[in-house]
């Protein structure tokens, strides 16, 4: 017997103690994106909304839900890096959540330390044991199905370099679950560490 199931439409509210929009579509991983301005300033910050979307060439992306500085630099620049978040980084992380002016750096203010790129002129996390270099390949504005625009921004980027720590590489394959890395759950202060690993193999089909 199937379970009773809860019922809402979105534009009218959900009724619950949280949105579980966040928490259905989840966990995710974190886009944790670094970026300047013209004049240079950093700038590090946690997306939640974030994730890969092709392989060839490798496409990743994350959503600005209202006008952040990351947005405002990458549209200047047409550039930025993506840094994984890993548990031992988690705190210094948060940190870089925090909502401080734009002429604040993120990298002094969280502990971290910036680290030349060797294509795009903005800095990788150096504690962080995988970071992509990226440039922007389209800037969209979300809209309703109405096709009324919403305040936020999808920001899409081609990854031109990957950083891995050789550590991560076993025999070859990366070690995902090594690397420890951390996802957003849909509560208000949920984090996920990647847990236990199934492998499933796609079936074969004869034709």
């Amino acid at each position: 017997m199937a379970d009773e199931m809860y019922y809402y439409e979105p534009a009218q509210g959900h009724g619950l103690p949280h949105d579980p929009f966040n928490a259905i579509v989840g966990p995710r991983p974190i886009g944790w994106i670094s970026s300047h301005d013209r004049e240079g300033r950093l700038n590090l910050a946690p997306y939640s909304f974030f994730n890969a979307f092709n392989y060839i060439p490798p496409i990743v992306g994350f959503c600005s839900v209202g006008r952040k500085d990351s947005l405002n630099n990458i549209e200047q620049t047409g550039e930025f890096a993506w840094s994984l978040a890993t548990r031992p980084l988690a705190e210094a992380m948060n940190q870089s959540s925090a909502a401080v002016a734009p002429e604040v750096d993120e990298f002094a203010f969280s502990g971290l330390t910036p680290v030349d790129s060797k294509i795009i002129s903005v800095p990788r996390v150096l504690e962080s044991p995988v970071s992509f270099e990226c440039k922007v390949t389209q800037i969209i504005q979300l809209q309703r199905a109405d096709q009324e625009k919403v305040p936020s921004w999808l920001v899409l980027g081609e990854v031109v370099a990957v950083h891995i720590a050789t550590s991560l590489l076993k025999e070859g394959i990366y070690d995902t679950a090594a690397a420890e890395p951390i996802l957003r759950g849909g509560g208000p202060a949920d984090f996920f560490q990647l847990g236990q690993l199934f492998r499933m193999y796609r079936p074969k089909v004869d034709k």
